[in-house]
């Protein structure tokens, strides 16, 4: 990336709009600030075989350094990507299906409309990435170190237990960095033992999703479908449930903190 492309990323981020999905004074999204048209994130500056050849240098006491590289748009699917820093990089629109991206740092990086479909991103780091609309059917995201704009993002079906999306409140010096999912699609996902502190999951669609012993104090679930969710040990404590469907809950009186959620009575509960 440029330092100028650099620079503006880092602006946005610092005004946090990169993790608000609509800005909440002017009802406009913030993304359109963005121009997602350009070449810096639609083009690719690497063929397939050229990355390729790159991966196949990797050793096992250092990582491949991808950093900042221009990869929009390739078919990269099954590609063993070997603990790769990723970091910076633009992956709108790729095809990374089936992809081994296992401890890979995808920090600050670019996934619009990527199709990460049975990936496996066991133990990566997606700190700062974008992901919106992000096709993650399937992938295994256990053990990831998760603070990304995921929304309208699909991840029916994924595996993100023991994922780590809480949002670190000792570094909130830029305002409130956290995960983001609303109107996400999780059904069936697993997010067993998942940190997801102050998640924001508004209107995601949660039906079936394995919640056993998460965390989510504070979380906006404003609006969510948790229908047939398994929550025994799933902390609710200080989470908005304003609109929220509580139905039919797997392990419902093994809940922790539902007398200390907000907007309990706007929810939908049986």
């Amino acid at each position: 990336m440029s330092i100028s492309c650099r620079s503006v990323f880092c602006a946005l981020l610092g005004c946090g709009i990169l993790f608000w999905p609509l800005d909440r004074v002017s009802g406009q999204d913030p993304m359109d600030h963005v121009d997602l048209t350009s070449d810096e994130m639609t083009k690719a500056e690497l063929t397939r075989q050229e990355l390729l050849a790159i991966l196949s240098r990797a050793t096992a006491d250092e990582r491949v350094d991808l950093t900042s590289k221009r990869l929009s748009g390739l078919d990269l699917r099954n590609v063993d990507f070997k603990g790769a820093n990723l970091r910076w990089a633009r992956l709108n629109n790729t095809d990374l299906r089936g992809a081994n991206l296992r401890d890979t740092i995808l920090d600050s990086a670019w996934l619009l409309n990527a199709n990460l479909e049975r990936a496996d991103l066991r133990g990566a780091s997606l700190v700062s990435s974008q992901m919106r609309r992000a096709n993650l059917r399937d992938a295994n995201l256990s053990g990831a170190r998760i603070v990304a704009n995921l929304q309208r993002a699909d991840l029916r079906g994924a595996d993100l237990s023991n994922a780590n999306m809480g949002a670190d409140m000792k570094n909130q010096s830029m305002g409130l960095m956290r995960t983001v999912l609303r109107m996400a699609k999780l059904d069936g996902a697993d997010m067993r033992n998942v940190n997801a502190l102050r998640l924001d999951a508004g209107y995601a669609s949660m039906r079936g999703v394995l919640l056993d012993n998460a965390n989510f104090r504070g979380a906006d679930l404003t609006g969510a479908d948790l229908t047939n969710a398994s929550v025994a040990g799933l902390d609710l404590s200080g989470a908005d449930v304003s609109g929220a469907y509580l139905v039919q809950l797997i392990g419902k009186e093994k809940i922790i903190g539902l007398d200390k959620v907000t907007n309990l009575a706007e929810a939908e509960i049986e």
